[in-house]
């Protein structure tokens, strides 16, 4: 499992503008970087990234070889009913993890 830190309100008011930050430890390997032996390491990267707001996807990304390492997004939705978000990460080699947060619509 790799750590990830998800930073949202814990309430807003119906029909606010919230923003969402998500951050994932991964090493993101290229496929093009040689090992100390001379041996390319195996491409190892985060794919894919959604998330569902109760069920309803609002974002989802795409990630590509050139991407940073430790892969930071920040967006925006519109609190409409207290629920859960679920992020999904998806990667090479099977990788896939999923956390929620929940937050309390007034």
């Amino acid at each position: 499992m790799a750590r990830t830190l998800i930073n949202l309100p814990r309430s807003a008011r119906r029909g606010e503008v919230i923003e969402i930050r998500t951050l994932i430890a991964h090493p993101m390997e290229t496929g093009y970087r040689p090992d100390a032996s001379g041996a390319v390491v195996p491409r190892d990267i985060i794919r894919r990234f959604a998330c569902t707001y109760d069920g309803e996807e609002v974002f989802r990304a795409e990630f590509f070889p050139a991407i940073a390492a430790n892969p930071f997004l920040a967006f925006t939705t519109i609190a409409t009913a207290s629920g859960t978000l679920t992020f999904t990460w998806e990667g090479d080699n099977g990788f896939v993890q999923t956390e929620t947060a929940s937050i309390t619509v007034t």
